[in-house]
Order: C-alpha cells, then structure tokens, then sequence
C-alpha cells in the first residue's frame, strides 16, 4: 500500500527553489558566452545561436520523457540524473573544438540536463505534494527561485569570464551545478518508495488523448510557444544587441540580472494571483505587457537607462507566464500525470525558444540587424494575449474512472 504522508511544503519549497536556482541560473547566463567564444574560436554568432536553439529543442524533447519518468519513478531519481548531464555539457561545451561538437554538448546533453532540472520535474512534485488551495502560490515561490537564480548567476558567470577567461568559467560552472544532487534528496517522495508508482486511474496513452482532445490544452501551448520565442531571443541575444548599439558589455549583465531581480516579484505576484483571479487572464496581460514593453523599447532612445527600465519591466513578465500554466493544467487534468502534461506544454514552449534564438542568428547574419525578429516578437505577443482569453480552467469532467 502507497504511504499517504507526504513531505512538507518547507522543505519542497527550499530544495526545489534552490535546484531551480541553480538550473536555471546557470542557463540564462548563456548568453554571455556568445561573442567570446565566436570571437574565440572563429565561428559565427548563427554557429552559437544553432547549438543553444538546438538545447531548447532538446530540452523540450527530453522534458516529455524526463516527466514521464518523474510520474513514474519520481523526482529524485530524474534530478541526479540530470544534474550529471549538466555537469559533463558545461564541461564538454568549454572544450568542444569543433561546431557540431559543441552542438552536441551545448545543445542536446545540456537540453536533456535541464529538462531533468527544471520546472517540469519539480512542479510535479509541487503538485502531488501540496495542496491545491496553495498549489500555485507554491508554484510561484519556485519560479521566483529560478529568477532570483538569474540575478544571482549572470553577475557571478560575467565575473568569472572576465577574471578566469570563458573555458575556466564553464568548468567551474561544470563543478558547482552537481550540488543539485544532494539537494533532490529532499524531494524523494513517499509514494515512490521502491520505485513504485502510485495507483492512477489513467494510463499514460489515456492521459495524452484526453490532454490533446482539450481546447484549452492546445491554446495553453500556443501561448507557451510564444513564451519560448521571446525570452530566449532576448536573453541570448540582448548582450550583442546591445554591444552593436555601442553599449559595454557590463550594461548586458546589469540588464540580465535586472531580468531575474524583478522576475522574483513578477513570478511570486502571478503564482499568488492564481490563486483569485482567473488565470488565462493573467496570461493574457503577461503576454500584452510584453508586447508593449519591446515595442517601447525598440522607438525610444537606447541609452543605459532605457535598457535598464525594459529589462526591469520584462523581469515582472519573464518567468511569469510559468506558474498559472502550470497551475491550469493541474487544475484541468489534476496531478498525476502533470510532469509529463507539462513537460509536453514547454515543449511548445522549447519550439519557440529553438526559433527564436535560431532566428536571432540566422537573420542578423543575412542582415545586420535584429530587428525584424523584434518586430516578430511583439505580433507574437499580440497573439499569444488573444489566444489565452478563450481557456477554460474548471476540472475535466471524466464520467467514469479509465482504466488502471
């Protein structure tokens, strides 16, 4: 018989924030790694931006399998495992010596790394092990975690490539991310012990056909993909963009951190507001909200200070789409199969991310210019604003329980 105790929102709350942190603090520091190592190694910024597109590709495609297997086996098991794959693409992304090596650890082992690491794997256990009348306020707490991890990382990853040079930064990097294992320690679940599962009244095949019959489960993604675009293009991109313009690297890194500073309040503000309001309301304004913040942007006058205002305002946006997705999903389908549910939305989310930061490279290198992939990503926020208006959060109605 499965225990029935679960463990305290404490201590999920603390390693899963803290694992967030680290994950995806790291990761969205990448971006300071492009003009060195082109620069480095002679490659093109399309040759970088192909390797982190195909990561996010890759992340979206082992997010599927690494949330099966958090459903199956939980999450403790998929967290090692993914903190080790960091550790050896960091390590294989300082040393590759040539592009398609560097895409293999860049881009597909540190995809499959974060999508051991990250929201999906964590949010899973959030949601078995909390209860629903806080589920996404604690979403929130941990979505906040990984944008204070961006505030904490970008400086610290910033120092150590200009005190240690690129390729020692990485291998540092490589070392301190496989803290993420002691830490998934505290989010060995009860229900899993022995590597069992806990009974369901879906199988896997059945929850995937109820999922993808839903409307509402189809605009959720949508939306998703546009989240993807935009936020990777701009955290991978914005450091060159700005040097272009004539910018020292250093307001890159203020603006970066500034990102995941204000990303703590953004996350926090829309976990907690999910909790009254209704949630494909709040995605709609997120996603109008950024619209409007890059159009702003890209007609006023770029100086230091304007680039600080946008990354301020885009940081209360960022990760903020994240908890009343997820926490939608949950509450449409419930919780026993939302690791793998939400690891098949961000990979909507992870086509987006592919595009957006391929497109970055692909267009500025024919053009110069970034700028119709700005203007790409204000339509894109328009449409994302319109289709999350039409969800519908109320619980599934299932007639009769499926099949074991």
């Amino acid at each position: 018989m499965q225990s029935s105790r679960k463990l305290s929102m404490a201590q999920v709350l603390a390693c899963g924030a803290a694992i967030v942190t680290l994950s995806m603090g790291i990761r969205h520091g990448f971006g300071l790694w492009l003009l060195p190592i082109t620069q480095a190694q002679g490659w093109t910024r399309e040759t970088f931006s192909f390797a982190l597109a195909i990561q996010n590709l890759s992340w979206g495609v082992f997010g599927v399998f690494a949330g099966m297997l958090a459903d199956r086996f939980g999450a403790f098991r998929v967290l090692v495992g993914g903190c080790l794959f960091y550790g050896a693409g960091l390590a294989g992304m300082a040393l590759a010596p040539t592009p398609f090596t560097f895409t293999l650890t860049a881009g597909v082992l540190l995809g499959a790394a974060q999508a051991g690491t990250t929201y999906a794997v964590v949010y899973g256990v959030i949601g078995r092990q909390i209860d629903p009348a806080k589920r996404s306020w604690a979403m929130g707490v941990a979505a906040a975690a990984g944008s204070f991890g961006q505030f904490l990382m970008v400086p610290v990853e910033g120092f150590l490539i200009s005190g240690f040079g690129w390729q020692q930064a990485l291998l540092t990097l490589s070392l301190v991310v496989l803290l993420i294992a002691p830490l998934a320690i505290g989010l060995r679940e009860p229900g899993f012990a022995g590597g069992a599962a806990p009974v369901r009244e879906q199988s896997i095949l059945q929850a995937l056909r109820e999922a993808f019959k839903h409307p509402s489960f189809q605009l959720l993604m949508a939306g998703y993909f546009v989240c993807g675009f935009q936020v990777v293009f701009i955290g991978v991109h914005m450091p060159s963009y700005l040097k272009d313009k004539g910018l020292s690297p250093q307001v890159a890194s203020y603006a970066l951190a500034l990102i995941g500073l204000f990303n703590v309040f953004g996350t926090y503000i829309a976990g907690t507001l999910g909790q009254k309001l209704a949630k494909r309301k709040i995605l709609a304004a997120i996603y109008l909200g950024r619209a409007i913040a890059i159009a702003v942007f890209l007609w006023a006058p770029l100086s230091p200070l304007s680039v600080y205002v946008f990354a301020s305002v885009m940081g209360l946006l960022w990760l903020s789409t994240v908890p009343p997705t997820n926490a939608t999903v949950a509450q449409i389908f419930g919780v026993a199969h939302l690791s793998m549910l939400g690891g098949f939305v961000f990979f909507s989310h992870q086509i987006g991310s592919f595009l957006g930061v391929w497109l970055g490279g692909y267009l500025y290198d024919r053009t110069g210019s970034y700028d119709i992939v700005w203007y790409i990503a204000i339509a894109l926020g328009i449409f994302a604003a319109l289709v999350n208006l039409p969800v519908r959060e109320a619980p599934i109605a299932r007639p009769l329980p499926q099949g074991a």
